[in-house]
């Protein structure tokens, strides 16, 4: 039993960067909330937090900063106490929270895929020898330098909405969106194809909604738990334990996916070097309940397996 629940008086603010996929993130976060616990609307606010990565657009994160670019200021909210719990995009978590918070709440996870996207051609193996394709990802990068080495590839970052314009204005002839997102804002139609992993491999925790909370906040850690999607968080715990072991503070490509299958557990996992030069690759399977157990022998398979200076940053 929960003693105090918000109320319109004393809502629960829930903090997000401020792009129409974020802000769907928040309202979802709102719902399953004001569903489990029969809360009206206003019972929560929803903070809207400029973040530095929406506001530096002509680089790629890899020389900015990386993916703190895209929860630091959320993250001093919520330890100052501006917000109560914070709503993240997965792939853009660091795989360590600042001390005092706490990442144990994931939604329902969405479609985990690649979209592939054009207004001229209909999949990855229709670009023609020398075809432009937009993307800041370094993983997506190196995957299609990897895949198609004739293609060339130009820096594009934005929102979703953002990223179609300059595809309209003949920047690049094509880019890669996560099914995940343009699913949640109602565009699934965009994609001209989705990539499946067998062909490219998702960014880890991609189509994951995370909600970060204080970790002195019992009150909100259990309504969180009611929230919280137990096959979402074993499979991240898989996933982010496998990203942990390898990233650190390196710049290495990586990709990597876990499926459950019943009470076992499929992970499957790439490093690329960023030229696209070389990639290695690797699977483990085992019990769900050695999830992250499983992510950390992955990875540590895969960096014996690499040589000497392909991991950047080591």
């Amino acid at each position: 039993m929960i003693e105090k629940l918000p109320t319109p008086q004393e809502p629960l603010k829930i903090g997000t960067r401020g792009s129409p996929l974020a802000l769907w993130q928040a309202h979802e976060t709102r719902r399953c909330l004001m569903e489990a616990f029969s809360l009206p609307i206003e019972a929560f606010e929803i903070c809207v937090i400029k973040v530095t990565g929406d506001q530096i657009l002509d680089k790629a994160l890899k020389d900015i900063g990386g993916k703190g670019l895209f929860t630091r200021e959320i993250e001093e909210a919520l330890l100052d106490g501006s917000i109560d719990i914070a709503v993240h995009s997965m792939k853009d978590m660091p795989t360590i929270q600042p001390d005092g918070l706490t990442l144990d709440c994931y939604l329902k996870r969405e479609d985990t895929r690649d979209a592939f996207v054009s207004a001229r051609y209909g999949s990855l193996a229709d670009l023609p020898q020398g075809a432009k394709v937009g993307s800041s990802s370094l993983r997506r990068r190196s995957q299609l330098a990897l895949r198609r080495p004739d293609l060339q590839l130009v820096e594009f970052r934005g929102n979703v909405q953002t990223r179609m314009k300059k595809l309209e204005d003949g920047v690049a002839d094509a880019t890669f969106l996560a099914m995940a997102g343009l699913k949640r804002l109602g565009m699934a139609n965009v994609a001209r194809s989705a990539i499946e992993p067998e062909q490219m491999l998702p960014a880890v925790a991609q189509g994951a909604i995370g909600v970060e909370r204080r970790t002195d906040d019992p009150r909100v850690k259990a309504m969180l738990d009611a929230i919280h999607d137990r096959d979402t968080g074993i499979r991240l715990a898989a996933e982010r334990a496998y990203l942990l072991r390898l990233d650190g503070s390196c710049e290495t490509p990586i990709a990597g996916l876990a499926v459950l299958e019943g009470d076992q557990l499929w992970l499957r996992g790439e490093i690329l070097r960023p030229d696209g030069s070389e990639s290695i690759s690797g699977e483990r399977r085992g019990p769900a309940a050695q999830a992250a157990g499983i992510g950390t022998a992955l990875a540590e398979d895969l960096l014996a397996r690499a040589p000497k200076g392909f991991l950047v940053g080591r």
